[in-house]
């Protein structure tokens, strides 16, 4: 808005419609920020984020514990860890089928699961060619650093 007694700007309008359309964006995408510089105008806006109130009780856990050493030593096999942390899933995409099922024979090198950590995906591969014995992980579920994903009876 233009200050008393000043004229406004030429390209006023164009400013005004300009941050009602960031304003509209930055609730419909859930931002808290947004900042363009269009012909020589800069813009930035920012919502701050109202505090949640805290929950009455603690939220239980969904992840279940990593399995117990002593069900994965149970079956003898080759374990396949996790390389890094992130996110496990058995198939490449939402709807397709998982890269293999207990009681599938694998190849060395043949894709069990993917990894996803920093939005990148990472194919964890089979150490050894044998029979799948037990998928430790439930699909989507987040994984450590050398926690036991697979376990593999090799083949003789």
């Amino acid at each position: 808005m233009a200050p008393r007694g000043r004229r406004p700007r030429r390209g006023r309008p164009a400013v005004t419609q300009l941050v009602r359309e960031l304003g509209t964006l930055l609730s419909d995408l859930d931002l808290t920020e947004v900042e363009v510089t269009v012909g020589g105008v800069h813009v930035r806006l920012q919502r701050h984020a109202v505090a949640a109130a805290a929950p009455a009780a603690p939220a239980a856990l969904t992840t279940p514990a990593a399995p117990v050493v002593s069900d994965v030593e149970a079956v003898s096999g080759v374990t396949i860890e996790a390389p890094m942390v992130g996110t496990f899933y058995r198939a490449p995409s939402p709807n397709a089928e998982p890269y293999v099922h207990e009681g599938d024979v694998v190849k060395e090198g043949q894709i069990l699961c993917i990894i996803e950590a920093m939005k990148l995906m990472n194919e964890i591969e089979s150490k050894v060619a044998g029979r799948v014995v037990r998928i430790l992980v439930e699909n989507g579920h987040g994984v450590e650093y050398g926690q036991p994903l697979f376990l593999i009876e090799p083949s003789r």
